[in-house]
């Protein structure tokens, strides 16, 4: 979601790069392609095997080679974890199509927490840009290493007359404050509502009806390209949300160019 809160946005570095969509896309573009091929033998629980060991290799390989170049791996061992669950309800069910599962039920389970959160008028989006841009993690994990005294010295007495130091949390609700501010956020809320309802649409039918093939075209065509869609649409919406009127230049300054594009 950083990439929603920058002055220019890009997709490469929304979805992680070039490695990061290859790390997201092959294992489940090689478990289709090899089980749509090796179904072809008329075997489907070969079928299955081989493209189950397919997919997990390709996640396992991303995992390693981020390991070996000491670069961060969260991404890479998310995949693995997501894949690994799928693999483990597809080879016990011994049905193809039970790989997807898992993703269906985080789907669902998206789906429902945003439009609880559309429905109480606390819009998840807003939440967690405002998280973003008030730097929750980078104060949460200083406390974390520092202690719960709020940035100062562990042990050392705060400074007399000083103010106490401002709530990482505060910026998770003062937001809420400025009408504007919800709407914007309620709008990209309601896109991220649209993706997941429409991944569900599209897949769960494919789904009960067996077809692994075009189930599988349909979790790699709703996946990186879409959720880069919606992260650029946010942006759009999220993109000087908390500019005010004296923030712009005066009649005769020169106003600053902005982003190409």
């Amino acid at each position: 979601m950083r990439a929603v809160t920058g002055d220019s946005f890009s997709f490469a570095q929304a979805v992680g790069g070039v490695r990061g969509v290859v790390e997201a896309v092959l294992p489940g573009l090689l478990f289709v392609v090899v089980y749509v091929v090796a179904s072809m033998g008329g075997d489907d629980r070969a079928a299955l095997t081989w493209a189950l060991v397919a997919s997990v290799g390709a996640a396992l390989v991303a995992v390693v080679a981020r390991l070996a170049q000491r670069t961060p791996i969260t991404q890479a061992l998310g995949g693995l974890l997501g894949i690994g669950v799928g693999v483990f309800w597809a080879w016990r069910s011994g049905e193809a199509q039970n790989f997807y599962v898992w993703g269906l039920w985080t789907n669902a389970a998206y789906l429902a927490a945003i439009l609880v959160s559309l429905a109480v008028r606390w819009p998840v989006v807003g939440l967690v840009v405002e998280a973003v841009r008030g730097g929750f993690a980078d104060v949460a994990a200083e406390r974390a290493r520092g202690g719960d005294d709020g940035g100062q010295t562990a042990g050392a007495a705060p400074e007399a007359g000083s103010a106490p130091a401002a709530s990482p949390f505060a910026a998770l609700a003062a937001w809420r404050k400025d009408p504007a501010l919800v709407r914007r956020y309620t709008l990209a809320t309601w896109f991220w509502a649209g993706l997941f309802a429409v991944r569900l649409a599209v897949k769960v039918p494919l789904y009960f009806a067996d077809s692994v093939g075009w189930l599988g075209t349909a979790h790699l065509v709703l996946g990186v390209p879409l959720w880069g869609l919606v992260l650029w649409l946010t942006w759009v919406v999220v993109r000087g949300a908390h500019e005010r009127p004296d923030d712009r230049p005066e009649r005769g300054e020169t106003e600053p160019a902005g982003p190409a594009g």
